[in-house]
């Protein structure tokens, strides 16, 4: 992928598939990370990743003494460590928006996509529906800036984006006539250097 650069001391352990292991490639490619990426399968775990990571889990950061399992804190962490270029506001008030936001795509949107992936047909057929409806529902807001509630890309796109690039597998599909803000959005994040980056051949495959 075209985030390793060169042989680092940061590992940092994906699973090709998830969607929050992708958010952190995005923020790695976005910040130009030289890290070792390991591919890791639910069938084939490296025995070193237990040993690290209490839960056995991905995604799963290690630079060098610290190791991080939770997603939105790797992205702060990475913010935080690689400032240029910044993903999160300089004021705390903006911040804090922006951590809010990321909350609500996680409650809106993230778990309605993990409903559709691993419940029942009516759960999924269910939260199908109301994913479409919302994405089409708040669509005049990505008429207003560039980016998500930003005239900067921030770490709230790198949670949004990996939920609308499963869109094809998740059976949703957005009118033009309805969403087209959102269609627009879509297709700016999706062009930039870093987002493209950031994928699997496996998510590649998801819009072939």
């Amino acid at each position: 992928m075209g985030v390793v650069a060169k042989r680092s001391s940061m590992i940092f352990y994906s699973d090709s598939e998830d969607h929050l292991s992708h958010r952190v490639r995005i923020v790695l490619a976005e910040k130009g990370v030289a890290v070792d990426i390991i591919e890791v399968a639910d069938e084939n775990r490296p025995k070193e990743l237990a040993d690290i990571n209490p839960y056995n889990s991905v995604p799963t950061l290690y630079d060098r003494d610290l190791v991080l399992y939770e997603s939105k804190v790797m992205m702060e962490y990475l913010d935080e460590r690689f400032p240029h270029p910044p993903l999160l506001p300089v004021y705390p008030v903006a911040r804090a928006q922006s951590r809010l936001w990321i909350h609500r795509i996680e409650y809106e949107w993230c778990s309605r996509m993990e409903k559709i992936l691993t419940g029942t047909k009516k759960e999924a057929d269910k939260a199908r529906k109301e994913l479409r409806e919302s994405l089409t529902g708040i669509s005049p807001i990505f008429e207003e800036r560039p980016f998500f509630m930003s005239d900067e890309f921030t770490l709230v796109d790198c949670c949004l984006a990996p939920v609308l690039w499963r869109l094809p597998i998740l059976g949703v599909e957005l009118s033009e006539s309805k969403a087209k803000p959102v269609l627009e959005y879509m297709e700016r994040i999706f062009e930039r250097e870093g987002f493209q980056s950031s994928l699997t051949e496996f998510e590649r495959e998801m819009r072939v």
